[in-house]
């Protein structure tokens, strides 16, 4: 490696210092990064605790996946098969399910706020305290959900039933 490149590489070095010191100094806390898993095959993957912000799970295969108490606020998971996904405690405020595969889904404690999940399919799933205010939902899976309902949201409150608007 030739001096001059050496120095290059060490000030760039010194200057991505300055600038991360600066900012975490002035309270700076980057946001996440939305990222892309459209069509990937996630079988099983772990995805708790995570903040996966504005990202996209379009037509992936996530059976079996973890996504405990992750932070899943604008997530794409259209046409996901989320087939006995755990989703407890997650933030799924709007988020987009459309026709996604929710079968047998964990998402107590769940906050759907404002999710579209038009043509998405909750056969089985377990929605003790999820909150589904402003849920764009089938009237089927909504009567569906509503044999299932029950609990308290931790988070917002609000009553499970409630929130499905059940009769």
């Amino acid at each position: 490696m030739n001096t001059s490149y050496r120095n290059l590489t060490t000030i760039l070095s010194l200057l991505l210092w300055v600038i991360i010191s600066t900012t975490a100094l002035a309270g700076f806390v980057p946001s996440a990064l939305a990222l892309e898993y459209n069509k990937e095959i996630l079988v099983g993957s772990d995805f708790s605790e995570r903040d996966l912000t504005d990202s996209s799970f379009t037509k992936a295969n996530l059976r079996y996946s973890n996504f405990t108490n992750a932070n899943l606020s604008g997530v794409e998971f259209f046409a996901a098969n989320l087939e006995s996904a755990n989703l407890q405690g997650a933030n799924l405020t709007n988020a987009t399910l459309d026709s996604a595969r929710l079968i047998k889904a964990n998402l107590t404690n769940a906050n759907l706020e404002g999710a579209f999940a038009a043509n998405a399919r909750f056969d089985g799933a377990i929605i003790d305290g999820a909150d589904f205010t402003d849920v764009l939902l089938r009237r089927d899976e909504q009567n569906k959900l509503c044999k299932l309902a029950k609990g308290t949201n931790p988070v917002t409150g609000r009553k499970t039933k409630e929130t499905l608007y059940c009769p």
